[in-house]
């Protein structure tokens, strides 16, 4: 494990470094929006009975910052990595795929986690959250920033220059978690958007960290948790196919 455990710590360490703009950054850019979408819509968006609006942002705008930086964490390790050079460095040791899994995905969850709890930190400050769960919030934000965690390697392996990464950022993650109910109910859309919604699994990871909070969620905890693990075993399986095969790395 002293590979794996070097690999993670290297990782950390990385993201650390530049913590004003890995850490700070998203968390300030979190907290923006809750200041102004709290100001414009509380009292005009229906959401969760005996729940004010400004409190209901929050599980939405922690997850969506884990989620996020879970993703951007692994991704940008690996294209940065890749277009350097010294990919060839991590390749010649002898970590295994499956070492090589755990301490990008491991490195990658420390990100999410940190950005999630700081968001927590500064806007309780704001309005008090209710916690209904703890265990139920500390594992939908383990399953969840794990599922970008690895999605974020997918995305790396693939791209072989930034702006490829970039535009699996911009034109998928983004509008995915914006779309997730971060800012509304999905009980408030027409019933086609309803329908949608049910389509993207990022509805699920935020829908089941809320229930964490507030023991209320648009769909029933079980399903939430089902498709978020689903998410992790699949997405799990082909990263490691690719990290086996080399694809991208060594050929």
């Amino acid at each position: 494990m002293y590979g794996v455990y070097t690999l993670f710590y290297k990782e950390v360490v990385r993201f650390w470094k530049v913590a004003f703009q890995t850490v700070l950054a998203p968390v300030i850019t979190a907290l923006l929006y809750l200041l102004v979408f709290s100001h414009v819509l509380e009292g005009r968006v229906r959401v969760f009975e005996g729940v004010n609006y400004t409190a209901f942002l929050i599980p939405g705008l922690m997850m969506m910052s884990v989620i996020q930086n879970a993703f951007a964490n692994s991704s940008s390790s690996l294209i940065q990595s890749k277009v350097t050079g010294n990919i060839v460095f991590l390749l010649l040791t002898p970590l295994s795929h499956l070492e090589l899994f755990v301490g990008y995905v491991a490195a990658a969850v420390v990100r999410g986690f940190t950005v999630g709890v700081g968001v927590f930190l500064l806007a309780v400050l704001y309005v008090k959250v209710p916690v209904h769960s703890i265990a139920v919030i500390i594992g939908f934000a383990l399953l969840s920033s794990g599922v970008m965690a690895v999605m974020g390697m997918i995305a790396g392996i693939w791209a072989e220059k930034f702006d490829q990464l970039a535009a699996f950022q911009n034109f998928i993650i983004m509008p995915l978690s914006f779309l997730s109910g971060v800012f509304y109910s999905i009980h408030s859309l027409p019933p086609f958007w309803q329908t949608l919604s049910h389509l993207n699994p990022f509805f699920y990871m935020i829908d089941g960290f809320r229930y964490g909070f507030f023991g209320q969620s648009d769909v029933a905890i079980e399903i939430s948790f089902l498709v978020v693990v689903a998410a992790v075993f699949v997405l799990s399986v082909m990263t490691l196919a690719l990290l086996k095969s080399g694809y991208k790395l060594r050929v």
